[in-house]
């Protein structure tokens, strides 16, 4: 029999009617803000499930670019933050999509930054405002934002990993939970490493500098 912790049966503080459709998709469009600095120039949201069905009724459309402009659930302008995006510049679209074998409370968020650059991220609201993230980039994975979490991209070449956790033990950081993801063997790979304690970002230009490879770090210390 599961053990229900008083958050998933209680509920997050939120703005909205649903934690599953408000306060979860809140905190996966933040996680996707943060992965591109909340520098966002378009944002595309393919939702998937009853996100599709129910999205304009339960909020979820403003719950998903509150999180890009980097709200929490909680924060008062979730209610206004298609308006806010707009007064920015920011440019968006919902589009109901099939997302395969997915959990129904699924969106893949497609964001152009500023430079052009594109960020993708695929996750799903799980009950209770849990989230887990599934895809990131076109590599699957699987994290759930509950720990500070240090994420990099880097070339499979041996040594990559030893390498960076190297530089946590040195910075007396505690692995929580690791998982390793590859598209194939010598291409793109994603680690993903959940941590006890708060991850200095300083980390990143450590890390960056110090391993060859690694296309790109980031670190989330909180959602």
């Amino acid at each position: 029999m599961k053990n229900f912790s008083a958050f998933e049966v209680i509920g997050p503080k939120m703005v909205g009617p649903s934690s599953s459709h408000t306060a979860g998709a809140a905190r996966i469009g933040r996680l996707a803000g943060k992965l591109c600095d909340f520098n966002a120039r378009k944002v595309k949201f393919l939702l998937h499930g009853s996100f599709a069905k129910t999205y304009k009724g339960h909020g979820t459309d403003r719950a998903l670019m509150a999180g890009i402009l980097g709200m929490k659930e909680s924060d008062e302008k979730l209610k206004n933050s298609l308006q806010i995006a707009k007064q920015k510049g920011i440019e968006y679209e919902f589009v109901e999509a099939d997302l395969g074998e997915v959990h129904p409370n699924t969106v893949k968020i497609i964001i152009e930054k500023s430079d052009s650059s594109i960020v993708e991220l695929m996750g799903s609201s799980i009950g209770g405002g849990s989230i887990k993230i599934i895809e990131i980039n076109g590599l699957k994975l699987e994290f759930t934002g509950q720990y500070p979490t240090l994420i990099t991209r880097h070339i499979d070449h041996p040594g990559i990993i030893a390498n960076i956790t190297k530089i946590l033990a040195q910075n007396n950081i505690n692995i929580a939970y690791m998982s390793v993801y590859r598209q194939d063997k010598g291409k793109d790979a994603f680690m993903v490493i959940e941590s006890d304690d708060v991850l200095d970002m300083d980390l990143l230009k450590i890390i960056k500098s110090s391993v060859k490879s690694v296309k790109d770090v980031f670190i989330i210390n909180s959602i």
